[in-house]
C-alpha cells in the first residue's frame, strides 16, 4: 500500500470536529449508490419489457417472413419451401394464408383478420400451441364427411376457426358456435357480384398477450383458406423459423438472394421496426436521465473535497515540507475521491441486482401498503412486471460512475497540490 493511498484512507476517518465533512462523504457515496441501483433497475425494466414484448410477438408469428413483392399469390409454394429449407439456419417453414373477412355472429359483426395455417406444420415455426387456452391447432384440420356403404351420411362437418381471447369475448360466442365468415372480394354469378361467405365451427381460442393480436386476428386451416379465397395451388407467403432470432435479419437476407425477384423476405425486427425503435428511444433517454444522478453525486463529491482540502491546510503543508511532491498530493486526494466513487458503485450494484429479482415482491408490496394497482391487466395486459438483468449493461454502468467520480475529484485535488506550505504553517 502506498502511502498516498493510506493517507486518503485516514482523511476519510473523520475526527470529531469533522463529522460535517463525515456525513458529506456518506451523502456522496449514497447519492452514487442511488444513480448506479436506478440504472441497473431501469435497464433490467425495460429490456425485460423488450424481451416480453418480442415473445408476445413471435408468440403468433414466425421470425421471417417470405412474400410476393407484388403483393400476389405465392405460386409452386411447394418448391419455395424446399429451397427456404435448404438455407442454413432455417429450422422449419410452413406456408399461410393473410386476409381481411368480416365475421358475423347473431347481431354482431366485426371486421378481422384470418389467417389460413397448416395445422400439422404451425407448431413448427411458431408458438401459437403453446399460446392455445381452449382447444388445439389440429382442430382446424377439415374432417371428412362420414360415409355409409359409399354415401356421406349425417351433418356435413364445419370447417374449424380458432379466435383471440378479445374477439371471442367480443362476438360472444362459446367454442362450438357457428359464426359467418364474408370476404370483401366478391365473386360473379349469373345475379351479379355476391360476397363470398362461409360458416365456420369455433373450435378454440388462444391468448398472446398482445391486444392487437387478441382481438383481431383468427386462424383457420390452409385448405379452408385456399377455397374460401379462391387461391387453389397458391398462398400468401411462407413463415420461418430459425435457430438463433438475433440472427433473422442475416438469414432474411440469405433467403432473398437465394429467391431473388420477385419475392420480398422480411425478418421479425424489420417487420415491427418502429415498435423495437421506440423502446431502444426510451431506454436510452432513461439512461441519460438517470446517470444525472450521478453527476448530482459527482458535484457533491467535489464539494466535499474541497472541505476537505480547506479542512487540511495544514496536513498539505506538513507533508509537502517533509517532501511530497505535489503528484503525490494530487493522488492522495484523487484516491479519495476513487474510494468514494468505488465503494458507492458497489453499494449501488449491491442493491440493484437484490431488487431486480425480487421486483414483483416489491411492487406487490407496494400495491397492498397504498391499495393501488401499479400495472392494471387490462391496460398494460401485464400479469408481472418484466425484467432482465444486462450484465454488459451494468458493467458499462460500474465503469462510467467510477470514472464520473474519480474525474471530480482532480480539480480539488490540483487546487490542493497548489497549496503554499509556507501558508499553511504561517500561523502554527
Amino acid at each position: 500500500m502506498s502511502y498516498e493511498f493510506f493517507v486518503s484512507i485516514r482523511h476519510l476517518s473523520a475526527k470529531k470536529s469533522q463529522k460535517f465533512i463525515s456525513l458529506n462523504t456518506w451523502i456522496s457515496m449514497g447519492g452514487v449508490g442511488l444513480g448506479v441501483m436506478a440504472l441497473i433497475v431501469v435497464i433490467a425494466v425495460m429490456s425485460g419489457f423488450g424481451k416480453d414484448l418480442r415473445d408476445k410477438i413471435l408468440g403468433t408469428n414466425s421470425h421471417v417472413v417470405v412474400t410476393n413483392i407484388n403483393r400476389t399469390m405465392v405460386e409452386d409454394y411447394k418448391n419455395i419451401l424446399e429451397q427456404v429449407r435448404a438455407v442454413e439456419g432455417v429450422t422449419a417453414a410452413a406456408p399461410f394464408i393473410m386476409n381481411q373477412v368480416m365475421l358475423i355472429h347473431g347481431d354482431r359483426v366485426s371486421g378481422i383478420v384470418v389467417r389460413g395455417i397448416d395445422p400439422r406444420e404451425q407448431g413448427t415455426v411458431s408458438d401459437l400451441s403453446k399460446n392455445m387456452i381452449a382447444g388445439t391447432i389440429l382442430d382446424l384440420k377439415n374432417k371428412p364427411r362420414p360415409t355409409k356403404d359409399g354415401k356421406p351420411v349425417g351433418k356435413v362437418s364445419r370447417d374449424g376457426l380458432i379466435l383471440g381471447k378479445e374477439l371471442f369475448r367480443r362476438m360472444g360466442v362459446v367454442t362450438g358456435d357457428v359464426v359467418s365468415m364474408v370476404s370483401p372480394v366478391s365473386r360473379i354469378t349469373p345475379v351479379g357480384l355476391i360476397p363470398r361467405m362461409k360458416l365456420f365451427k369455433v373450435v378454440g381460442f388462444f391468448e398472446s398477450g398482445m391486444y392487437e393480436y387478441d382481438a383481431n386476428l383468427s386462424f383457420i386451416s390452409l385448405k379452408s383458406a385456399q377455397k374460401f379465397f379462391s387461391m387453389k395451388g397458391g398462398v400468401s407467403g411462407i413463415e420461418i423459423r430459425v435457430a438463433d432470432i438475433e440472427q433473422a435479419g442475416v438469414i432474411a437476407s440469405a433467403i432473398q438472394e437465394k429467391l431473388g425477384f420477385p419475392f420480398f423476405v422480411r425478418d421479425w425486427m424489420r417487420m415491427n421496426k418502429n415498435l423495437f425503435s421506440a423502446l431502444q428511444l426510451e431506454k436510452v433517454v432513461m439512461f441519460i436521465i438517470l446517470i444525472l444522478i450521478i453527476f448530482v453525486a459527482a458535484f457533491n463529491i467535489v464539494s466535499t473535497l474541497f472541505m476537505l482540502v480547506m479542512e487540511k491546510t495544514k496536513e498539505i503543508a506538513v507533508l509537502k515540507s517533509m517532501g511530497a511532491s505535489r503528484a503525490s498530493i494530487i493522488k492522495i486526494f484523487s484516491y479519495q475521491g476513487l474510494v468514494i466513487g468505488v465503494v458507492g458503485t458497489l453499494l449501488g450494484c449491491a442493491a440493484g441486482f437484490t431488487i431486480v429479482p425480487n421486483l414483483n415482491e416489491i411492487v406487490g408490496f407496494i400495491e397492498s401498503l397504498f391499495g393501488v394497482v401499479a400495472f392494471p391487466s387490462d391496460v398494460y395486459y401485464l400479469d408481472r412486471l418484466p425484467s432482465k438483468i444486462q450484465y454488459m449493461d451494468s458493467f458499462l454502468i460500474i465503469i462510467f460512475s467510477i470514472v464520473i467520480c474519480f474525474l471530480a475529484s482532480l480539480y480539488p485535488a490540483w487546487r490542493a497540490s497548489r497549496l503554499d506550505p509556507v501558508d499553511g504553517l504561517r500561523y502554527e
